[in-house]
């Protein structure tokens, strides 16, 4: 039975218009658009119980991939199986990736201009301090008082910032350990041993993206959709390894000012990958990054969730989430450090970093387009 009220009466197109609405219109990041999320259809409209809600925010924080995108596809699936999940994380996606690649296509046609690079001058400094703050508030979330969870997260961290990259093999072994440390499996007490598109289509700031780069673009945001757990920030040390070193699709820059785009439009914070992939591959690879990115958490909720009441309530799998859940919050951190470097250069972009800082720590109803905006037109006027 759906939930209704008779002033919001339920129905498939206002549950789709209402996603397609979220995805145009939701800023804030994950979190926020889960509190959206909560407060339209659970307290609002009730067309999604309280019990129903909990279960799907349970569910994405257990799987790998963007929280609120998750949270969205399986809702969907609760209303209509699986179609009803597929329009869902099209209808929330969409807006959002179609405005990347506005914005992406602009930045490669007018990266010289001096206007743009001195408000990207001041956006990175501002963006640098939300993302300390979105780890900050992640921890408190998370990770709370588990000593064990805050050494592998303290350890991620400094693994990060020290090699400027990040490892799978660090969230993988952070969540083995957690695990058996928590919830150790029963064998364990019984063993010591553990070419035909237009050009436009695969032009990149580097020319036309041959076949070996596109399928590079599709395999590479696939595994990055498979190690993002809770928040689509987690993703950014993960990305920043693979596409500014060992790609070297982006620049330092570059990387930090798709970062930027991801910040000042709506919906999921992970769609920087499309703007990441139009910069690497035209729009073909655009649309590859985000299908990669997305297709591991659309197929963990799909296939998941007609069995995850059972799943739900088996405690080593939570207890493998907590730890690889507190190394990719670590992680964060640590490309806080990494990105910082290169963002925060001098006097003025360490000014707006510090005004930042004390924005999104003391007054915490301030948008955070609006003060990324703020950081841009300081930028602009300090730089000029």
């Amino acid at each position: 039975m759906v939930p209704n009220d008779n002033e919001h009466p339920y129905s498939r197109q206002g549950f789709l218009l209402y996603f397609l609405w979220l995805g145009t219109f939701g800023f804030g990041g994950p979190i926020a658009l889960a509190g959206y999320m909560q407060h339209d259809l659970v307290d609002e409209r009730k067309w999604i119980t309280p019990d129903e809600y909990r279960e799907g925010l349970a569910l994405a924080q257990l799987a790998p991939g963007p929280l609120a995108a998750q949270l969205a596809i399986y809702l969907g699936w609760l209303r209509g199986g699986f179609m009803m999940a597929t329009a869902v994380s099209a209808a929330f996606i969409l807006p959002s990736f179609l405005m990347v690649i506005a914005l992406a296509w602009l930045y490669m046609k007018f990266e010289g201009i001096a206007l743009l690079q001195s408000l990207f001058y001041g956006i990175g400094a501002s963006i640098i301090a939300i993302i300390a703050n979105s780890a900050y508030k992640l921890v408190r979330r998370t990770v709370q008082k588990d000593p064990m969870l805050w050494t592998l997260f303290a350890i991620s961290a400094a693994i990060t910032a020290w090699f400027e990259t990040e490892f799978i093999l660090v969230f993988a072994v952070s969540g083995m350990v957690a695990m058996v440390a928590k919830y150790p499996p029963a064998w364990l007490s019984r063993t010591s041993l553990f070419g035909l598109a237009p050009a436009w289509w695969l032009t990149g700031l580097h020319g036309p993206a041959s076949i070996g780069v596109l399928c590079d673009i599709l395999w590479f945001f696939t595994k990055s959709g498979s190690v993002v757990f809770g928040s689509g920030l987690a993703i950014v040390p993960f990305l920043h390894g693979g596409v500014v070193q060992d790609h070297q699709w982006l620049t330092e820059q570059q990387f930090i000012d798709a970062v930027a785009v991801a910040m000042i439009t709506p919906g999921p914070v992970v769609i920087t990958v499309a703007f990441i992939g139009e910069l690497a591959g035209g729009f073909a690879g655009a649309c590859l990054a985000a299908a990669g990115v997305f297709l591991p958490c659309y197929l963990v909720v799909v296939l998941a969730a007609p069995h995850y009441q059972r799943l739900a309530k088996n405690l080593q799998i939570k207890a493998l989430v907590d730890g690889v859940t507190a190394s990719a919050i670590g992680a964060i951190a640590g490309s806080v450090i990494v990105l910082g470097k290169r963002s925060v250069i001098d006097l003025p972009t360490v000014t707006i970093f510090l005004a930042s800082m004390v924005v999104v720590f003391k007054f915490k109803k301030v948008p955070e387009p609006v003060l990324i905006a703020a950081g841009g037109v300081i930028g602009l006027l300090l730089h000029r």
